[in-house]
């Protein structure tokens, strides 16, 4: 009968269990990026902590009010920046409607190999840009529809930072007892190796932020010396922008492209040449250079599976997968490799 006992309390706090993962299966996300925030930036709140004696609440606070208007402001001018762009985008193609394409650039005809055939393409596009804005014209509604759902899922993306910023307060100012529990409970389940795999998670979510907000800032910096260097206006804000979509997949392109484009409606076709060189070879490559380094660096494992992690991570769960596949990985290793370091000693002194 106290098997049975045992057995339905069991059954009930598994049930109990599942009913909580339910509850909180819409905030998984925005709890997740509140924990990797808090988590890298923990330095700054130990710091604050000790600037501020003892008063965590109050420094918790102040950390979160600072990343609201870290991430507040860069927002409010990317939407400033985009209603300028789409108001020059909606001008250029009103003014090639009525105008056609400017004049052909003389050394346009010199590219090697393909000048020829380039010099035939813009002539052609200019002698057909009314066919051409024809035809595009029935495809102008599934565009719209298009950018309206794209619209839709940066609102709720959006949505999703900003409870995220409101969960990083109570992360920062609880994070010394959740580290507690989470210690306490795996103590529980694997005993003595608890420290060991909770310093092998944070170590590996360290470096992955590390790399992440690295490669970001390189990639903003350099981003901002090609705009100085094509004498696109707005160096700084651009530069900004391109740090912020560098924390997303293939986010940079959304920045340096409409500059070059930009280029192209001031007639400025060398410089608008050389920004597309300088984001797809240099903003764009640093990411396949760099970020690897910055993640593998001072870990102990070996480099293929931090790699597999990141890129693997990236299609199976989206951005999360940058932080959870590495960390998986990590993990399986370190579990496979204490079990084969447990059997090599008996199967070295077989029994008589």
């Amino acid at each position: 009968m106290l098997n049975n006992d045992r057995l339905l309390v069991q059954i009930l706090l598994l049930g109990l269990l599942g009913a909580c993962i339910w509850v909180l299966t819409p905030f998984w996300s925005a709890l997740f990026w509140a924990a990797v925030l808090a988590f890298a930036s923990w330095p700054l709140m130990r710091l604050l902590t000790r600037l501020l004696p003892g008063r965590e609440t109050a420094a918790a606070g102040l950390l979160t009010a600072g990343w609201m208007l870290l991430v507040a402001v860069p927002l409010v001018m990317l939407g400033f920046n985009l209603a300028d762009h789409i108001r020059d985008v909606t001008g250029l193609i009103n003014d090639l409607k009525g105008a056609g394409l400017p004049t052909m650039p003389t050394w346009l005809v010199d590219v090697p190999l393909i000048g020829d055939w380039l010099a035939e393409t813009w002539l052609d596009l200019d002698a057909q840009g009314a066919a051409l804005f024809d035809t595009v014209r029935p495809y102008v509604g599934r565009v719209g529809n298009w950018l309206l759902a794209r619209s839709a899922q940066i609102a709720g993306g959006v949505l999703e930072l900003a409870l995220s910023l409101v969960l990083v307060f109570f992360f920062y100012r609880d994070g010394p007892r959740l580290a507690a529990f989470i210690h306490s409970m795996l103590e529980r389940l694997i005993g003595a190796r608890a420290d060991h795999y909770l310093d092998l998670v944070a170590g590996t979510v360290q470096r992955v932020v590390n790399g992440v907000i690295g490669t970001a800032a390189a990639q903003g910096t350099l981003a901002a010396i090609g705009f100085w260097i094509a004498g696109v206006p707005g160096v700084l804000i651009l530069g900004v922008l391109t740090f912020v979509f560098s924390l997303i997949p293939m986010g940079p392109p959304l920045v340096w492209i409409p500059a070059a484009a930009w280029l192209v409606s001031q007639e400025a076709y060398g410089m608008a040449l050389f920004l597309a060189i300088w984001g797809t070879f240099v903003i764009s490559g640093v990411d396949n250079v760099l970020k690897p380094y910055l993640i593998s660096r001072g870990g102990n494992l070996p480099l293929v599976v931090v790699l597999l992690g990141v890129f693997g991570g990236l299609l199976a769960f989206g951005f999360m997968g940058l932080f959870l596949g590495p960390t998986l990985l990590a993990v399986a290793y370190s579990l496979l490799h204490d079990w084969v370091s447990k059997a090599e000693p008996e199967s070295q002194n077989p029994r008589p």
